[in-house]
């Protein structure tokens, strides 16, 4: 179990606001955001005044981006080192992990999740690291493959940001649910990357295929919701122990809430109301999560009260309170971050927010909904192979029934034969177990190592530019597609050089 952990970041002035008059009705005391109603400033509380001048917050990480000459100034840098040192320790540790941005238009979202040229934001800082922990193996002990996948959600419909610019119109992708693995989008094209350069060459493609347009708010404003997926797989052989996990890490970057303006043009109004739409459908299923999880929580304290009082019946009439559906198909981003919100994965939330008070009821309602999502509890758990499991498992066997032989030999039994019958079964099963690992281990050991050798040697290209793959051979090969149509399973036969196969006469 682990909460969603929260992230506020405070932006500088724009122009706009500056010119305003710049009233800040934001502060940030450590992990405290206090926000004042600046109207209500000058003014005697009376009987009917309900509305309270300073409403505070606590989240767990707290920004002040406002000023870069004040002492308690939030780089670049600094939030990298609390979330994206975050994101990478629970990759390395085979867990999902999810990172988004949520915030009005032009509150910094695309900035800390992507950065500049000369000030990179999260999501380059991460691929940076992934590539540099690979180095701090030892060599032969430790094998990682990268593969990148970059989408859109523009108007409720998905588009791959990595197709190629040739392609004026990107068709629509479909939105599908394996029933192991969760949802997923078809036909998305996976990259396989093996530096960092390639990693962002191809963040920043996406980026350059991204639809923006200009608002009253902000410019260049976002008109889609991007999600760059990282899938990092590691394979580590140790005292002859082989380990893969799978991490899957989602940074996602949102689209803005704005409030629509009959003097946009059209396009401007259907984006902005898909955009809301499936904004407002996150805040519903961040609400019925969090409302779920408290229930869960109130329901394991009476039972740590009184165990004979069942949490979801009492003893008289009336039943316990039933858990709220979650509506996570009501929207295309939602059913996409299904395992990411109350899920398999560690989630992480930033919240981006502008100072000035004239934009007081967007942050305050950026800060009520940021409240609300610290309380949604995950399940993460290790993405690990299961084979390997199965070789670990066989291992713990292993130590167990050794103990066990070492037992029944210190132990004075008055009947030999019966002990030596015990000691000579127990050892027939950890001498079969140990033949057994050994056989899966090496099994496993050649199979990623033929993966590996087949990536670097033929240049598998996974869906680059096509509905397909690609692969640059000179040898003679044979494929072959599995029939299951909830997999993309393919099988490469290399035949080998100098051999002669007889097919019939």
């Amino acid at each position: 179990m682990a909460n969603v952990k929260v992230a506020i970041r405070v932006r500088p002035l724009n122009a706009r606001e500056s010119v305003a008059g710049g009233r800040l009705a934001v502060q940030v005391e450590d992990k405290l955001v206090r926000i004042r109603n600046t109207k209500l400033d000058g003014r005697h509380d009376g009987p009917g005044e309900s509305r309270e001048k300073v409403l505070e917050f606590g989240f767990d990480y707290c920004y002040w981006s406002v000023a870069p000459e004040e002492p308690h100034y939030a780089s670049q840098e600094e939030v990298f080192q609390d979330l994206g040192v975050t994101v990478l320790a629970g990759a390395s540790e085979g867990y999902n992990v999810c990172l988004f941005a949520y915030g009005q238009t032009g509150t910094g979202k695309t900035y800390t999740m992507m950065g500049t040229l000369d000030s990179m934001g999260l999501t380059p800082r991460i691929c940076q690291g992934l590539f540099k922990s690979d180095d701090t193996f030892p060599e032969g002990h430790n094998s990682s493959r990268v593969e990148i996948s970059f989408l859109e959600i523009y108007n409720e419909r998905v588009r791959d940001l990595l197709r190629g610019r040739e392609q004026k119109k990107k068709p629509s992708l479909r939105v599908r649910e394996h029933p192991e693995k969760g949802p997923y989008v078809q036909d998305l094209s996976q990259h396989v990357v093996s530096d960092y350069k390639q990693a962002v060459d191809l963040l920043e493609e996406g980026i350059a295929n991204r639809i923006t347009a200009a608002t009253h708010i902000h410019d260049t404003s976002s008109r889609s919701h991007a999600i760059f997926t990282i899938q990092y797989t590691q394979a580590i052989l140790e005292d002859n122990l082989p380990s893969e996990i799978v991490s899957k890490i989602n940074l996602v970057d949102l689209a803005g809430s704005e409030r629509a303006d009959p003097h946009y043009c059209r396009d401007r109004l259907t984006e902005g109301s898909n955009i809301n739409k499936s904004l407002v459908t996150l805040g519903i299923v961040i609400s019925a999560l969090a409302q779920n999880s408290q229930m869960s929580s109130s329901c394991q304290s009476i039972n740590s009260v009184a165990s004979h009082t069942s949490c979801l019946s009492g003893g008289g009439g009336g039943g316990g309170r039933r858990h709220c559906f979650i509506p996570y198909r009501d929207s295309v981003l939602t059913w996409l971050l299904k395992d990411s919100l109350g899920g398999n994965a560690k989630t992480i939330m930033i919240a981006t927010v502008s100072p000035s008070s004239s934009s007081y009821n967007e942050t305050l309602s950026t800060l009520r909904y940021a409240a609300h999502a610290r309380n949604i509890v995950n399940k993460p758990r290790v993405n690990e192979d299961a084979s390997v499991r199965l070789i670990r498992e066989l291992r713990e066997e292993i130590d167990r029934l050794k103990r066990t032989l070492l037992s029944f030999q210190m132990q004075l039994n008055p009947s030999p034969s019966l002990s030596d019958q015990r000691d000579g079964s127990l050892s027939d099963i950890v001498l079969q177990n140990e033949l057994k690992v050994d056989e899966l281990t090496k099994d496993w050991s050649e199979s990623w190592r033929d993966k590996k050798e087949l990536l670097e040697q033929y240049s598998v290209d996974i869906n680059r530019d096509w509905g397909g793959f690609l692969i640059h051979s000179l040898l003679p090969h044979l494929i072959t597609l599995d029939r299951d149509v909830l997999s993309t399973g393919v099988t490469f036969y290399h035949l080998r050089v100098y051999t002669i196969h007889n097919l019939g006469y």
